[in-house]
């Protein structure tokens, strides 16, 4: 691919939107940013607050910690930590130092009604509404299917801004371009000077992660588990899950919304070229690989669904380590196959600890999905949603994720809230 060619600039520009960091789930994450944009429009600290959100929202937020929120877990704490605490600033890094006694005191306006959660129906997976309100005014921030794409911001009911519609996918780089044979194309091609500092801090933070989710004790260390087993790759990638669940502070670069897939992208691809001394360049190639692919993938199931997307960041993943072997384009279509035709489906529950053993199994799968590719072995068209090229097949599972998958996550949430 050449740098002249549109698609060229496309897949630069999605790398560069995909790959930022986030300190914490990127669900309360987007709560907390939207809370401290809104208080930022009010002026002042609001007397109370409303938040709106879409059940996937609500079910990612639930049972996972807050990055520096100690104990707090949940819609209202999140929100309540971003309008009492929170720079706007920093976006998804938006809880990085709290000021001193912000802790208590949400913990004791969690007690008060402080914060109204209500459920956003028949809307869009990633959807919320922050009202705030003190001294008669008030100041809403409306945020849509992206975690940092604030769509609309007023003050008093007067438009403050409003988001054009330019044509492009909820203002980012229109992912339509993306296949699995153009996206090995650019991974030969492509000049790393042009991504490298973005791919530089995926992999400074996200090992980090991992190393401290191996070092300390972390949710229920399922990462360690694995290490002491000698599965090194599997380890890795759930061990910086168990941190970042369980509320570590340390940032991670996602990808397709996610720490959890930017983690499982990444971990897998770093220490088997660690294991086996693959060179830089061969690394950061196949991190193209990889990321691109987890995109590709999610553009048809969603940013967030009832389908797990450790499923498909594990399939990248092993797509990226086939491409470090040198392995042929048929081989790496063999290995997307073999990986989401095994254990897609796995279903989404929430954040929370048990996504680092999701991770692990995901990771396992598509490993077993690369060794079959190699020998030769592949699941045939027919045989349950593989169809009779890799995009078709893609394409079909997305399907599956996004539409298919409706009522199961209707389902969950309700079981989730106890309904």
């Amino acid at each position: 691919m050449k740098k002249a060619d549109s698609d060229y600039r496309a897949f630069l520009d999605i790398l560069k939107e995909e790959l930022i960091p986030a300190g914490g789930c990127t669900e309360p994450i987007a709560i907390a940013y939207t809370a401290a944009v809104a208080r930022k429009t009010l002026g002042c600290r609001p007397e109370h607050m409303d938040v709106y959100a879409s059940g996937n929202l609500i079910k990612n937020a639930k049972g996972v910690y807050i990055p520096n929120g100690g104990e707090l877990r949940g819609v209202d704490a999140a929100a309540i930590l971003g309008a009492l605490g929170g720079n706007a600033d920093r976006m998804l890094e938006v809880l990085p130092d709290l000021p001193d006694g912000v802790l208590d005191e949400t913990q004791a306006l969690m007690q008060q009604n402080y914060c109204k959660v209500h459920v956003i129906q028949g809307s869009e997976a990633l959807h919320l509404i922050v009202n705030v309100q003190a001294d008669g005014q008030t100041a809403e921030v409306e945020l849509k299917n992206a975690h940092t794409h604030i769509v609309r911001i007023e003050k008093n009911g007067e438009s403050v801004f409003r988001a054009e519609e330019d044509g492009t996918q909820d203002g980012f780089t229109d992912h339509s371009c993306l296949t699995v044979e153009k996206i090995v194309d650019f991974a030969n091609t492509c000049d790393l000077a042009d991504i490298e500092p973005t791919l530089q801090k995926q992999i400074d933070c996200n090992m980090q992660i991992a190393e401290e989710g191996l070092n300390n004790r972390w949710g229920v260390n399922v990462g360690k588990l694995y290490y002491e087993n000698g599965k090194l790759l599997q380890a890795y990638a759930a061990a910086a899950s168990d941190a970042r669940m369980s509320g570590c502070n340390l940032p991670v670069v996602i990808v397709s919304g996610s720490g959890n897939q930017g983690i499982t992208v990444t971990m897998p691809i770093l220490e088997y070229a660690k294991e086996y001394h693959i060179d830089d360049e061969k690394v950061r190639r196949a991190l193209v690989v990889a990321n691109l692919i987890s995109v590709h993938q999610k553009k048809y199931i969603g940013s967030l669904s009832a389908y797990c997307g450790a499923t498909s960041a594990a399939c990248a993943s092993a797509v990226g380590i086939a491409y470090m072997l040198g392995e042929s384009y048929e081989v790496i279509c063999s290995v997307i196959t073999n990986a989401i035709a095994t254990i897609g489906g796995m279903v989404c529950d929430g954040a929370k600890s048990s996504c680092a053993a999701k991770i692990a199994a995901a990771v396992e799968c598509a490993l077993l999905g690369l060794e079959m590719a190699r020998g030769e072995h592949v699941f045939q068209p027919g045989e349950g949603l593989v169809k009779d090229n890799v995009e078709d097949t893609i394409r079909s599972v997305g399907r599956m994720g996004r539409d298919g998958m409706k009522e199961t996550d209707i389902e969950i949430l309700n079981i989730m809230l106890g309904k």
